[in-house]
């Protein structure tokens, strides 16, 4: 299995909106292949920050993800005027070992 960490920082007061957005997404990546499931998590010593995880069977499953229109798609939820701490977003590949 293959796991992708992607984490950002929202600079202004619209983490709340954002974690709603994840909430109520309109779940286009779920039915998509090689993927497993996307976690959302919030480190509570900073809620303004965001990472999702996502499993797949594989890294050709994601890298197809990320380049496809329903990845651009997925983005449609974002709230408006949400801005992210500069350099912040950051993407991590792990080879899943065991749970």
């Amino acid at each position: 299995m293959f796991v992708v960490l992607s984490r950002f920082v929202i600079a202004n007061e619209m983490h709340q909106a954002v974690k709603k957005a994840f909430q109520e997404r309109p779940h286009s990546i779920d039915s998509y292949p090689g993927f497993i499931r996307l976690d959302v998590l919030s480190p509570q010593e900073n809620p303004k920050e965001i990472w999702l995880i996502t499993y797949w069977t594989g890294r050709e499953h994601f890298e197809k993800w990320h380049g496809s229109h329903l990845y651009r798609e997925s983005h449609a939820g974002i709230p408006k005027g949400l801005k992210l701490v500069p350099n912040s977003v950051s993407l991590s590949f792990f080879e899943h070992v065991t749970s």
